[in-house]
């Protein structure tokens, strides 16, 4: 028989979803469903699981994914369950109650500008601890009334996750995110269309679609760009968090600034606070200034005194290699066309971006926020001292501790982070007005009348619930990756609930030090393999992708992991993310950071353990600088005895091991007879009550309307009033200032430097100035500082006015009776500024001249 040639084309396939219907009955989860609230109402998260246990994992605690795929015998039995549909219907009205409340009018409204977010696992539009705080900070807002909106980017493949190979490396693995499937709803036009917003960028417009996530009261949106209206090259603008080269860096922040703007006026969004959290949303002030100048007719300065008032920069980065710049060729490629709209030229531009104006500097996003910015913020005391010199070269002839830069120390979100138990039994203790009150400490002290029973009894049911999650969700994983199955079931045979748990879980940056524990492998062999004392170590984290130190000390630790006196006793979880890292913060009992000083910020998973009786062991840096308390934690110093940075790794690795082998190992395992030991318990007490109530997200947010916000929307509308009337007054009196400063004369300075002051007595010094054209009221005043013995730097020690006792004509004489304070040796200098009640601060206006 002849064989028939083939008939058949290529098979064409077409992508389809099908999913479940949901019934009318039902209707009601979809509602809550593609709400965040549930993320932090557990009855929310509780009954989106009851209603299919087995998807509800499946989806990685996914009600949106849940609904679509539940089966239509389970919706059937779900409707004839009374229990369950009042269940439903409780939930449904306790959600409809939360956002019925209105904002609170006395609390500025607040736009708010963020790379990322972390506000569910769910959604994969975060990294690390600047997500989660965003994430943290949004859902503060709603429960505090704040009216705020936030925006960011929907990624669609967001960060990675995480694997591990045989061999122990890192992989990164890049899933796209299935919009579908996911708690988002996207933005629509007036026809019932998705809105499509029109970004100009060089040569070309790059088209956006615009999606809510919607996080209790407050509205998130989310431009995405990758649309089929965008070029593959545009497309990819909203594809990675942090990935790509310096150009897509350079396209993702020109959006989230001039997008963002663009984005708000579409939606007709206008606050009165716009509030930067990192330099990376810089270029919103680009755009704010272009709508002045076009919607109001305000020329460039005038513009720019209305900008600065409504704005604020948070950093979070404590060394200035940590912040963005951009080439000039680079950033002119993009930013080129805005100086004509803006009517300056482009030197003037971009030297707003430059510590020193005219250099060829590269563009800094930091400085560009700083000078388009009147407040700026550190995140913990410490940070804010560290970002005070490490602006200060923008301010030339101002010492860093008479910088304005403040802070306002991280918090947590702490119904997002407390386990359920915990915040079941505190309600009961501490009262209903518990969550409202939550950052009076005085509530907290209650703790200390809690049975030690039934802390231990808590504590103990949590570590238990980590214990049967490693051992249940890590095992396929560890199956896969480590080659020998007997070595897995032996793994999860040692993993011991009984042992003290030491936990360890944050990015794997050189700088955090996870190393730190393996310097004297000897010594820690010793202390793990205690049959009288167990201890385990818990480690888990993802190292940047272009980050080689970073891998390689995972690697590291999980090589040694591998070895015959460290198996189940030193265990590596991967893909940290933000389930993984509510069971850790709230199953171990000691969270260990190791960061180099000052490099850790702020940090805040040590927050979040603190919020679940869990003890930090960490070095006196970031929160926990501010934080530590005796009796309630263990610290690492924060003096530096070497300024070799091995000897000093090496010294700090043996302080950690002391510490553990001498306090905490004893402490914890001081047992009486009831299985527990009561010192422990005390120090949980003192911990609780001690240290968690200042570090919750209500407070922080707290802080900044009542150190910022407040103060910004107060400024703005008095410039804003009457036609901008003190905006235009503002910026005529600066152009006057700038053009006559350097006209005036210093007749007499009548200081004798051969006299040498004597502590306690009086010196007079005067000063006479004729100001020949400067219109401009002066002030004069006498500087000490001491050279630092360590850096050979001057540091600040003193500024006192002098008093002006008479004016004639252009002339203004000037006097100071001065008593010195300060022994030793000093230097003195005399500076004179220019004076301006309107003004917020002297940085605002940061003309000097030393005399």
């Amino acid at each position: 028989m002849k064989t028939q040639p083939s008939n058949s084309n290529e098979a064409m396939w077409r992508d389809i979803y099908s999913q479940s219907k949901i019934p009318e009955q039902l209707q009601t989860l979809q509602e809550v469903a593609v709400n965040l609230w549930w993320v932090w109402n557990h009855e929310g998260a509780n009954l989106f699981r009851e209603l299919d246990p087995a998807a509800w994992e499946e989806t990685q605690g996914n009600p949106v994914a849940l609904l679509q795929q539940i089966s239509r015998d389970r919706v059937k039995q779900i409707l004839n369950d009374a229990n369950l549909m009042a269940k439903i219907d409780r939930v449904h009205n306790m959600f409809k109650a939360y956002m019925a409340e209105e904002f609170d009018r006395t609390k500025p409204s607040v736009a708010y500008f963020s790379m990322e977010y972390g506000l569910t696992n769910v959604l994969k539009i975060y990294s690390g601890g600047l997500g989660i705080l965003a994430g943290d900070y949004l859902k503060e807002a709603s429960d505090s009334h704040v009216d705020l909106v936030a925006v960011g980017f929907l990624y669609r493949y967001g960060y990675f996750t995480q694997s591990l190979a045989m061999d122990g490396q890192q992989i990164a693995n890049y899933e796209a995110q299935d919009f579908t499937q996911l708690p988002i709803t996207q933005a629509l036009d007036d026809n019932g269309d998705p809105l499509t917003l029109e970004v100009p960028y060089p040569g070309r417009t790059v088209y956006v679609h615009v999606w809510k996530v919607s996080v209790g009261r407050v509205p998130l949106y989310l431009m995405d760009t990758d649309i089929p209206e965008n070029s593959e090259w545009d497309r990819s603008i909203t594809h990675q968090l942090y990935g790509g080269d310096w150009e897509n860096r350079m396209k993702q922040e020109y959006m989230l600034g001039i997008g963002g703007i663009l984005m708000l006026n579409r939606l007709g969004i206008k606050k009165q606070v716009y509030h930067c959290n990192e330099g990376h949303a810089a270029l919103i002030n680009v755009q704010r200034l272009l709508d002045y100048i076009r919607r109001d007719g305000l020329a460039f300065d005038e513009a720019l005194e209305v900008v600065r008032a409504s704005s604020l920069y948070t950093v979070h980065t404590p060394v200035p290699a940590g912040h963005d710049y951009f080439d000039e060729a680079l950033f002119g490629k993009y930013m080129s066309e805005f100086p004509a709209g803006l009517g300056i030229s482009w030197q003037e531009f971009i030297d707003m971006g430059r510590e020193n104006p005219g250099s060829g500097e590269k563009f800094s996003m930091s400085v560009f926020a700083l000078n388009t910015c009147q407040e700026v913020n550190g995140v913990s005391r410490l940070h804010g001292k560290v970002s005070q010199e490490m602006f200060a070269p923008v301010w030339k002839g101002y010492f860093p501790e008479e910088l304005h830069v403040g802070y306002v120390t991280n918090g947590v979100h702490m119904p997002t982070w407390m386990a359920k138990v915990w915040k079941t039994c505190l309600f009961e203790l501490f009262g209903p007005s518990f969550l409202h009150n939550q950052s009076d400490p005085h509530i907290w002290e209650a703790i200390q009348h809690m049975p030690d029973s039934d802390i231990w009894e808590i504590r103990r049911k949590l570590k238990n619930r980590l214990v049967e999650y490693i051992k249940i969700d890590y095992r396929d994983n560890w199956l896969k990756n480590q080659g020998d199955p007997s070595k897995v079931v032996s793994l999860l045979e040692r993993i011991n609930p009984n042992a003290l748990l030491v936990g360890f879980g944050r990015r794997f940056a050189t700088y955090k030090r996870a190393h730190l524990l393996f310097t004297d492998l000897d010594r820690l062999a010793k202390i793990v393999n205690n049959e009288n004392y167990p201890i385990q170590f818990v480690f888990t984290g993802k190292a940047h992708p272009a980050d080689g130190g970073g891998q390689g000390l995972i690697k590291h630790i999980v090589d040694i992991s591998r070895r015959p006196e460290f198996l189940g006793k030193i265990i590596f979880l991967e893909n940290y993310d933000m389930r993984v890292a509510r069971r850790l913060i709230s199953g171990v009992d000691v969270w260990l950071n190791t960061p180099t000083r000052p490099l850790e910020a702020s940090g805040t998973s040590g927050e979040k353990a603190e919020m679940n009786g869990v003890l930090n062991f960490s070095v006196l840096d970031g929160w926990w600088y501010e934080g530590y308390r005796e009796g309630a934690g263990w610290a690492l110093t924060d003096k530096r005895t070497y300024d070799n940075q091995q000897y000093q790794d090496q010294l700090d690795a043996a302080t950690i091991y002391h510490i553990l082998e001498h306090e905490i190992i004893p402490l914890y395992f001081a047992k009486n007879s009831k299985g527990y030991s009561p010192e422990w318990i005390q120090y949980i007490k003192n911990s609780i009550s001690q240290i968690a109530p200042h570090y919750t997200m209500k407070r922080m947010l707290d802080d900044y309307i009542y150190r910022f916000y407040t103060k910004l929307a107060t400024r703005v509308k008095t410039l804003s009033d009457h036609n901008y009337a003190e905006a235009r007054s503002i910026a005529r009196w600066k152009r006057e200032v700038a053009a006559h400063w350097n006209d005036f004369t210093v007749e007499s300075l009548c200081y004798d430097d051969a006299v040498h002051p004597v502590v306690g007595e009086d010196n007079v010094v005067s000063v006479t100035i004729d100001r020949k054209q400067l219109k401009c009221a002066l002030g004069v005043e006498m500087v000490y500082a001491k050279e630092d013995p360590d850096s050979h730097s001057l540091k600040f020690v003193s500024a006192t006015p002098f008093r002006l006792i008479r004016e004639e004509g252009s002339k203004l004489c000037f006097e100071l009776k001065n008593r010195t304070a300060e022994f030793g040796r000093l230097k003195v200098g005399f500076r004179v500024y220019p004076i301006n009640d309107k003004l917020p601060h002297r940085m605002d206006f940061a003309y000097v001249r030393w005399i």
